[in-house]
């Protein structure tokens, strides 16, 4: 098996980048394809090899990717999640990431997030809470002392 078959069954494929399906059966060359990727830059980094789209992979290029908040969450200020989630996988504790008009919005965007960083940074065991004060909703992940 090759390694685009083995990333894509290990990550289930789905773009690490948008978050959509990836087609195993449509062509390297498709930007709907698949191709292999690091969430990094860096390369340096050690970072493991991820599934992402190949238009996906192409418009990152050699800049930090940018993982989109979907719109239908109402979010002020949200965090860049790349960053995030670097910051969470190499220290750990805990991290504000938005804020919310009403409880609903955080706890929907908290439950986003949950879903999202499952996929984002397999294996970090992340939990989402929602804060009130001040008269907004505070959405805050946090995750164990890596």
């Amino acid at each position: 098996m090759s390694l685009l078959d083995d990333v894509g069954e290990r990550d289930g494929w789905r773009c690490w980048v948008c978050d959509e399906p990836v087609d195993p059966e449509k062509s390297v060359n498709d930007p709907r394809g698949p191709s292999v990727d690091s969430r990094t830059a860096d390369r340096k980094a050690k970072v493991a090899e991820r599934l992402a789209h190949r238009g996906c992979n192409t418009r990152k290029g050699a800049v930090k990717a940018v993982i989109a908040w979907p719109d239908h969450l109402y979010v002020v200020e949200p965090a860049s999640l790349i960053t995030v989630a670097a910051r969470l996988e190499r220290k750990g504790g805990r991290e504000t990431v938005g804020r919310c008009p009403t409880g609903q919005d955080a706890q929907d965007a908290a439950d986003w997030l949950v879903d999202r960083f499952s996929r984002l940074v397999p294996g970090l065991p992340v939990t989402a809470e929602v804060q009130a004060g001040g008269g907004q909703f505070l959405v805050v992940l946090s995750t164990g002392r890596r």
